[in-house]
């Protein structure tokens, strides 16, 4: 059995357990910048073995909710650098999880009130964002219509994301995520049903279909090194206006060979079949999930292998000790828990989390959540 309290290398980074905080947007960046109270959020869980920030954006152009820090603009850098010293001086470690939402937008968001981009004009139906509404108060809108990139802006998207890692080193970040889930852009490009393009990106080969989340990648690992980079997917998601498509299994088994072969940290797979089917489906698409991990772990060589969603410590010990991943992600329980990584360990009982306080606010429900005291 293996222990998921010890040290596990990650590339060339030591992590002190196989614990991974997952990436959870909690909207405290009232100027989309990092403030102290950020930094405290992500120290107080320092004990993790790896943090992956909430999604930041890229660009203005990559975010579709308000008070969410990028890492765009000097500012915002120099806000996250606040957060990744602060970490580090607890002996965490941390990576930037790098974010374009796609047409997960609004007009309100964009500048000068332009359309969202995306890989298709087909408007993401029953999506929302956070931006301005129609009385110019901040609130959830429908997304609006997006615009597709024509084929020269697409290499203008990705030298964004690799920009955006250089600025993530620059903030004192140990590496970088690359958002390729939960229905934002690089997924849009991914999904045959969401891309209906005619260019070289387009879904109608493997080939085309893989060709954008391949150049992103070879475009952050040319600027910041492999061994920082790490990718989240999310096959069988259906967040956005995802349609389930025949070709999912082909699509991630090539993305997890082509991750292998370019020496990466780590891939970082994102269960979504809790949200979206009964007890008895999701039996039968955690088999489904089982085998695709086994594929891609056979493919990955010495990239790691990450699974968050509906995470216990039981499923986690299972899953590291069949050999179908190697770190375990944690979202929800770290809210409520910050010592999460101790109350698994010890079986202390784990706080529940308040709902209300999950997006935007203050302190309450962001920094108040106590370690557990023994009695």
């Amino acid at each position: 059995m293996n222990d998921l309290f010890a040290p596990y290398d990650l590339g060339s980074l030591q992590l002190s357990n196989r614990f991974v905080m997952a990436p959870m947007t909690r909207s405290r960046a009232p100027e989309d910048i990092a403030t102290e109270q950020i930094a405290l959020h992500y120290t107080q869980r320092g004990t993790a073995g790896l943090i992956v920030s909430e999604g930041t954006p890229i660009s203005r152009e990559g975010q579709g909710y308000l008070f969410n820090p990028g890492i765009f603009t000097e500012q915002q850098v120099q806000g996250w650098k606040l957060v990744t010293d602060s970490v580090h001086s607890v002996g965490g470690k941390i990576f930037a999880q790098l974010w374009h939402v796609g047409r997960v937008s609004h007009t309100s968001i964009q500048r000068d009130g332009q359309a969202p981009v995306s890989a298709t004009s087909k408007v993401a139906q029953g999506a929302i964002a956070f931006g301005y509404t129609d009385s110019g108060e901040p609130g959830f809108v429908s997304t609006s219509t997006p615009r597709p990139l024509n084929t020269e802006e697409v290499g203008r998207v990705v030298e964004d994301f690799a920009q955006a890692a250089a600025n993530a080193i620059a903030a004192g970040f140990d590496g970088v995520e690359i958002h390729g889930a939960n229905g934002y852009l690089i997924e849009q490009f991914l999904n045959p049903l969401v891309n209906d393009r005619n260019d070289r990106y387009a879904a109608d080969t493997l080939e085309n279909r893989l060709r954008f989340v391949f150049e992103v990648v070879d475009a952050v690992v040319r600027r910041i090194g492999a061994d920082k980079v790490g990718i989240r997917i999310s096959p069988y998601g259906q967040l956005f206006d995802m349609p389930i498509y025949a070709q999912i299994d082909e699509t991630y088994s090539a993305l997890c060979a082509g991750m292998g072969q370019r020496g990466i940290a780590y891939v970082h797979v994102m269960d979504q079949t809790h949200f979206f089917l009964a007890s008895e489906g999701a039996v039968a698409q955690e088999q489904a999930l089982r085998e695709l991990l086994a594929q891609c772990k056979a493919q990955l060589g010495q990239t790691a292998l990450i699974l968050a969603g509906d995470m216990t410590l039981e499923r986690a010990q299972d899953l590291v000790d069949a050999g179908l991943i190697d770190l375990a992600g944690f979202g929800q329980p770290f809210i409520a828990n910050p010592d999460l990584v101790a109350r698994l360990k010890n079986g202390w009982p784990l706080t529940a989390p308040d709902r209300d306080t999950y997006y935007g606010g203050g302190a309450k429900g962001y920094l108040d959540y106590a370690p557990y005291v023994p009695a």
